[in-house]
């Protein structure tokens, strides 16, 4: 650091006190336990569980309320209580119209509030007074300070205390202080959040996730496969923009496309009631949550089969001019003989079915029609004048990237591409050939390049965001090829396989994870490897802990579309200065269960990895930069103030 920076640094700390006592906190604050990190993956848009966990801390809330009240508390008011921490405005508002009197009311405030407090204290006790102060509600922080910190010896302050509590009730703030103390208490048990991806699709409340994230005190995220098809179609990918909206068709989700976000999708059903008629293939595949009629579902059908035909003639140019895609055997409309209505894939044909190619030549089958390159056109305008999703977009950049070393673990959605003897696949792009970490930094690097030039539409970085929701070495799809086409219109299932990279064997084998964590500089001894992307079968006895311990899978199945298949309702992972914890979810039914039976989400806790001593924060990624601080201002210390 140079003399100029350290003049600049020495205005803040324009004396030698102030600077002394910011390297005494920092040095204390390295000797305090590490706070604990809450993984989530694959939401997919279930907001309503997602909140619930979130509240809850996987378990951890309900976990801190029993250890400090089991033995004067039965469980059904444990159970209560800990509704109140979770939902504080709801549960609020159902008990206080089960009171008879005043008094009644007056009673369960004070003992609410000293509860409150009481859990704020135990919640907070591995934190400095300054980092509570900031989680507090605004309005209340000086006298929650005054609660909190008040003496064993109430001789001389009970009456003070007292007089707090009381103003507090009869000035009708109660609701509002109790709300407070519930959102810090959530705030407490959980240091940091990570989302490992695909926050998008399939669910109908991604843009609510959003919301709550950007809310967040502390997250960063991984993104998914599917959170790049929204980030590519925002960017200026036409064929990312067809994909989202074909799967939002294919879920029964056109609202977040319309209402959520804006955009006018009237030009494409206008061309889909030209062109298409009703198709069983194209059917929505889950009920909306308001009554629809026979005739808005068949529009939904033909508004998903004129979507689709336009995202596959918009692959094919991205196919020809990227021969080192290496994805020639994907151009399936030069594939089909139309007169005889069958295809030829990897030398088998197959006859189709439920096609619908009324917009295609066969001579030029990628070509749009003019009708629907005007459409594409609109609609990629359209999303790029969103104001609401931008905001979301650009958070999701901010926060985001492919992969995080996070406190000596990798944090990553999909795949570390592999051949079949455990090697970093290899890829060339542009006459350069990438493997491991490096392969993942230059897909990141189109990515935000694409990002950031959003007016370029057909650009190599444009289409590299397409190659990671689709390609071979993508790290976030990780199969050989995706097989839409042969889902929609070849009945035989086997054309519909979708060969997996080697990785998703080799991750059961704890050297090949070792050398993954060494490949991103990070120490295989204690490092795990924590992972999203493909659903967890629990129901068939898969195990979510892999190579023994190195490997750790958390997507169970928040979204719904998956529930049946894995038979639970998500993992989500906890990492405290104990060691690590996977929590298997039971089904969440609905906020109102909860809130009127203290019927909370079950879940099961799986020990991972128990740390032999207790981590401090000096051992984590915080603790690196303030040991990077706490040099820069002895540096400061030499430089003004000694000598």
């Amino acid at each position: 650091m140079n003399t100029k920076h350290l003049d600049l640094l020495a205005q803040k700390y324009d004396s030698e006190e102030k600077v002394v006592t910011e390297i005494i906190n920092l040095k204390a604050i390295l000797n305090l336990p590490k706070g604990t990190e809450h993984f989530v993956s694959d939401l997919h848009g279930e907001y309503q569980a997602f909140q619930h966990v979130l509240r809850n801390g996987s378990g951890k809330v309900k976990e801190k309320i029993s250890d400090l009240f089991k033995d004067e508390l039965p469980e059904d008011e444990l159970n209560e209580f800990a509704t109140l921490v979770y939902y504080p405005e709801e549960k609020i508002n159902l008990i206080k119209h089960s009171f008879s009197s005043d008094n009644e009311l007056y009673e369960w405030y004070t003992v609410m509030i000293e509860r409150m407090l009481k859990l704020i204290s135990y919640a907070s006790s591995k934190y400095t007074r300054s980092k509570l102060r900031k989680a507090l509600p605004n309005q209340f922080v000086y006298v929650i300070e005054e609660l909190l910190y008040k003496t064993a010896d109430l001789t001389n302050k009970e009456p003070y205390y007292n007089k707090i509590l009381q103003q507090i009730i009869s000035l009708n703030q109660a609701d509002k202080l109790i709300t407070g103390l519930a959102y810090t208490t959530q705030r407490l048990v959980v240091d940091h959040l990570h989302v490992v991806g695909d926050i998008y699709d399939r669910g109908p409340e991604p843009d609510k996730i959003m919301d709550t994230l950007i809310h967040y005190h502390s997250v960063d995220i991984q993104w998914g496969n599917h959170d790049v098809l929204w980030i590519g179609a925002f960017a200026g990918s036409k064929v990312c923009l067809a994909n989202i909206i074909r799967i939002c068709a294919r879920y029964n989700n056109l609202e977040i496309i319309e209402d959520v976000y804006g955009i006018n999708l009237r030009p494409l059903l206008n061309l889909a009631e030209k062109y298409y008629d009703d198709n069983p293939a194209f059917a929505p595949k889950r009920e909306s949550e308001e009554k629809q009629t026979s005739h808005e579902k068949c529009q939904i059908t033909k508004i998903h089969q004129a979507i689709t035909m336009i995202q596959f003639k918009l692959e094919s140019p991205i196919i020809k001019r990227r021969s080192y895609f290496n994805m020639s055997e994907r151009l399936l409309l030069e594939k089909i003989d139309y007169q005889e209505n069958t295809i030829t894939i990897h030398g088998q044909t197959y006859p189709l079915e439920n096609t619908c190619f009324s917009t295609i030549n066969p001579d030029q089958p990628d070509k749009l029609l003019k009708e629907e390159e005007e459409v594409i056109n609109k609609l990629l305008f359209s999303v790029q004048h969103s104001e609401k999703l931008a905001r979301h977009m650009n958070f999701l950049m901010k926060k985001g990237s492919l992969y995080l070393r996070y406190n000596g673990n990798l944090l990553i959605h999909g795949c570390i591409p592999l051949d079949e003897n455990g090697n970093m696949e290899k890829m060339i792009i542009e006459n350069k050939t990438y493997a491991g970490r490096e392969l993942l930094d230059i897909f990141e690097n189109y990515l935000r390049h694409a990002f950031a030039h959003p007016e370029e539409t057909a650009d190599l970085s444009t289409d590299m965001v397409w190659y990671l929701w689709t390609g071979e070495y993508s790290s976030l799809f990780g199969k050989r090829e995706m097989t839409t086409f042969e889902r929609y219109f070849i009945s035989d299932k086997k054309s519909h396989k979708e060969r997996k990279n080697p990785y998703y064997h080799l991750r059961e084998e704890e050297e090949i994870c070792r050398q993954i964590l060494a490949e991103f500089d990070l120490n295989p001894d204690q490092g795990h490897i924590i992972n999203g992307h493909t659903p967890v079968k629990e129901i068939d006895g898969e195990n979510p802990i892999k190579a023994n311990g190195k490997m750790i899978v958390i997507d169970g199945g928040f979204s719904k579309a998956y529930q049946s298949t894995t038979g639970i309702a998500g993992y989500t992972l906890l990492f405290n200065s104990y060691g690590m914890q996977l929590v298997a979810h039971k089904l969440f039914n609905s906020k109102e269960e909860v809130l009127l039976h203290g019927a909370d989400v079950l879940s099961v806790k799986r020990l991972v990895d128990k740390e032999l001593e207790r981590k401090k924060v000096r051992e984590t990624n915080i603790g690196e930069e303030i040991l990077q601080e706490v040099h820069i201002l002895n540096r400061l210390m030499e430089y003004r103030y000694i000598n």
